[in-house]
């Protein structure tokens, strides 16, 4: 018998797959506009140790790992770069397979990729709006969120205090098109010369969150035994994963999720992020470290627990 520590219900559980001797597991994967750093190949250690040890237990595991391979951060990469949004995305994918092969990770049964999947997406957000859970605003589309009764389950918040918050984050432009300051973004229209595919809304491009539900749900079905990623994911990208999944399908989108705690820098131990400009690349550190140093680091903790990253 083995158990997992469910996120969902925040207690360790017994594991029963859906179907006997076999997985079906949904891991985060990075969005492609740089090398991957030390934090985030904690959760690409974290979840090919967790794929290797039910492989060990006997089970036959579907692991589908996602690019995100177009979205703000690459488009700007891209203008710095001065080359398009897709050759940024086919270089930093490249880099990450260099990396995480030098770190023995295992290559996904699938890496889907949102530039592949668009005609998928569209049509899910289609039945979303459809049923009622999303509505068309200025060329964007959002999910209601209010709409969805067990929204702030995974993430144990109330729909309260979460449009407390929004509120105080929410820009005046982005008010106005909103029904409510915690809906959250579908599908944007595009900005002029921004990479963009036809939809019934308009030019535009899928938001984040919308992609891992798309491709989740077609390459395992409308529920999946494991869902995981980074602490950091839990909200609001997981718990968004869920409302619009489960507002479409109208099952279960996940039985188990599980989240991996994050890497922290020396002393400070302060969050390693390239937005805090803590981070040191596993591009770099490679040339200097032998990877399986670095890969049993990553690994001698407790998945859910915290690693102090330092030189020494």
């Amino acid at each position: 018998m083995m158990k997992i520590y469910n996120t969902l219900t925040r207690t360790k559980e017994t594991f029963k797959p859906l179907e006997p001797g076999k997985v079906k597991m949904y891991v985060c994967g990075p969005t492609v506009y740089n090398y991957i750093h030390v934090g985030n190949s904690r959760s690409t250690v974290a979840f090919d140790t967790i794929r290797r040890y039910l492989e060990y237990r006997g089970y036959d595991v579907n692991y589908v790992s996602n690019f995100t391979d177009v979205d703000d951060k690459i488009i700007r990469t891209a203008k710095e770069m001065k080359i398009t949004p897709v050759e940024v995305a086919e270089k930093f994918i490249a880099a990450f397979a260099e990396d995480t092969q030098a770190l023995e990770v295992k290559e996904a049964t699938v890496h889907p990729r949102v530039m592949d999947n668009i005609p998928e997406i569209v049509a899910f957000i289609e039945v979303l709006v459809e049923k009622g859970f999303a509505y068309e605003s200025h060329g964007d589309v959002y999910y209601r969120t209010e709409k969805f009764e067990k929204y702030g389950q995974l993430s144990d918040q109330s729909i309260k205090d979460l449009r407390v918050g929004a509120s105080e984050r929410i820009d005046e432009e982005e008010n106005r098109k909103k029904e409510s300051p915690i809906d959250f973004a579908l599908w944007k229209s595009a900005k002029a010369e921004e990479i963009s595919w036809d939809s019934p809304w308009g030019p535009g491009r899928p938001g984040w969150h919308i992609e891992c539900s798309v491709m989740a749900t077609k390459y395992l079905g409308d529920t999946i035994d494991i869902h995981g990623g980074g602490h950091d994911l839990t909200f609001p990208h997981h718990e968004n994963e869920i409302a619009q999944s489960e507002a479409k399908t109208g099952h279960p989108f996940a039985n188990y999720w599980m989240h991996n705690g994050f890497v922290t820098m020396g002393e400070s131990e302060e969050k390693m992020s390239k937005s805090l400009g803590n981070f040191v690349m596993v591009h770099d550190i490679l040339k200097e470290v032998d990877a399986q140093v670095l890969r049993f680091l990553l690994a001698s903790s407790h998945y859910r627990r915290p690693i102090k990253f330092s030189e020494r």
